[in-house]
């Protein structure tokens, strides 16, 4: 049986043992709104505030969570090429590698769905409203069929872009 594999240099496997680890996927979403680098103090201070809901974070909080990515996070996602991580200078940078485990990262909608789930959702909606219009059906027989289809593919359209624009720094990182 072949391993799956799901970037270039690693597997699925090695993919799912870096994102099971929420610090480590936290790394990862606060490096890709921030056009992939950050100090490991600052990256710190987010992940911290991130875990407690308080801002700013408690110290000893703050301090542990600044211990384990220094000890244990960061060099593993440096070994696995996902980051490049600096220990005299504390930066910790993307690395291309970082983009291809993103289409495991980024997998859900801001409404606990999947994006594949949430547009069919809308499609199907969409879809079902515009059948409803053209059959004259009540309160929607009364809208034009190609205004609700027009409705419809503007929200599929905003969502796409606002998918596009939480990860515009990531994206732009590499057309640059």
């Amino acid at each position: 049986m072949a391993i799956a594999r799901g970037t270039d240099g690693m597997d699925e496997g090695e993919i799912y043992d870096i994102l099971r680890n929420d610090r480590r996927r936290q790394v990862l979403q606060h490096l890709r709104r921030s056009l992939g680098s950050m100090s490991l103090r600052n990256l710190a201070h987010r992940i911290a505030k991130e875990e407690t809901g308080e801002s700013p974070p408690p110290k000893n909080i703050k301090r542990s969570v600044y211990n384990s990515l220094h000890q244990t996070h960061l060099p593993k996602l440096d070994r696995q090429g996902v980051v490049q991580y600096d220990k005299n200078r504390k930066e910790v940078t993307l690395s291309e590698e970082a983009r291809n485990i993103n289409r495991y990262l980024d997998m859900t909608a801001p409404l606990g769905l999947t994006w594949g789930e949430f547009y069919r959702t809308i499609g199907t909606i969409g879809f079902l409203t515009v059948v409803l219009s053209a059959m004259d059906a009540p309160v929607l027989g009364a809208i034009a069929p190609v205004l609700i289809a027009s409705i419809f593919l503007a929200i599929i359209a905003l969502s796409t872009v606002g998918q596009l624009w939480r990860n515009r720094w990531f994206y732009l990182q590499f057309l640059l």
